[in-house]
């Protein structure tokens, strides 16, 4: 079996490109995808060459953690799954290309246990499930937010599940005016007219290793900094400060299963809206244009390739 994927051949260099499939062993699942989230976080690290050492790392790569689509055809122990509509948190099953994360393809191979079912109403959204349980794992790991910094698709995220769980609005700062708008239920401000110092739970979703100090003496004391971003600069602080605040450090790393199943839980409650956080959509035939917009143009909040109709 072949596949048409995207390829990251190095810092700034993409291709869209056939690769030979693995074949499905006895538990595997073949997905057609149909959309693919480009993740302006880690995927950004990928495309300038600024990914820390990771395990899988390496180039050519298949990028991508983010998409969703059809079980086609199945193993012999997973036949059950043809036809269900599954989220892909990435996939290694390519030759000739890593893997890393391997979500962005036309169609994947992957074990029937990480093709995960989500409702296909959701449709392009549904890319956003890994965001969603990211953030939703953040949260069940401390108390929510009063305080997150960076309006993006993770720190919006962030906002609309501190509501969702019945916790006070957070306040949420934001420098660039472009992603300033679009808040429900919650403040927008770009952090020079906030003189607050008694934040008990600050998330940081900018991912912007530079603010700790600033963070940090925005605390109250004993209050707790989550990091919920993917941070490429060695992270430092001063020390005093934080030793004077009893300041506590706690980092938000990858969702579980549970994260997503609460997640769509709340969407299908109605207290979770994942409207208006998809600002593009592009063709998979046009990544190569799609890419370098979704991590350089400050109003394309998260880019999604459709995959449908591809040739």
């Amino acid at each position: 079996m072949q596949t048409l994927a995207v390829i990251l051949e190095g810092p700034e260099r993409l291709a869209l490109q056939a690769l030979e499939l693995n074949a499905l062993g006895d538990s595997d699942v073949l997905v057609d995808i149909a959309w693919s989230g480009i993740s302006s976080g880690t995927e950004k690290l990928l495309w300038t060459g600024q990914m820390p050492e990771f395990p899988g790392m390496g180039y050519p790569l298949v990028p991508g953690y983010e998409s969703v689509g059809r079980v086609v055809d199945a193993g012999p122990s997973a036949r059950s799954r043809i036809g269900e509509w599954v989220f892909v948190p990435g996939a290694n099953c390519y030759s000739g290309a890593r893997g890393l994360f391997g979500g962005t393809a036309e169609r994947v191979v992957l074990p029937s246990a990480r093709a995960l079912p989500v409702p296909e109403r959701l449709g392009a959204d549904g890319v956003l499930c890994a965001l969603t349980a990211t953030a939703l794992h953040a949260i069940n790991g401390g108390t929510p937010p009063d305080l997150i910094i960076g309006h993006g698709v993770l720190g919006r995220l962030l906002a609309r599940l501190t509501l969702a769980l019945g916790a006070p609005a957070p306040t949420v700062w934001e420098k660039n005016a472009h992603r300033s708008s679009g808040a429900v239920g919650y403040a927008v401000t770009d952090g020079e007219t906030d003189d607050r110092r008694d934040y008990r739970s600050i998330y940081d979703a900018s991912g912007d290793a530079g603010l700790f100090d600033t963070l940090i003496g925005r605390l109250a004391k004993g209050g707790e900094l989550t990091l919920a971003g993917f941070y490429s600069d060695r992270i430092n602080f001063a020390f005093a400060p934080a030793f004077m605040k009893e300041a506590r450090l706690r980092i938000a790393a990858e969702w579980h299963p549970d994260d997503l199943a609460q997640a769509l839980a709340l969407i299908e409650r109605g207290d979770l809206d994942l409207t208006g956080l998809i600002s593009d959509h592009s063709p998979a035939g046009s990544a190569s244009e799609a890419y370098p917009k979704a991590f350089s143009d400050p109003d394309c909040l998260k880019m999604v390739l459709d995959w449908n109709g591809t040739e």
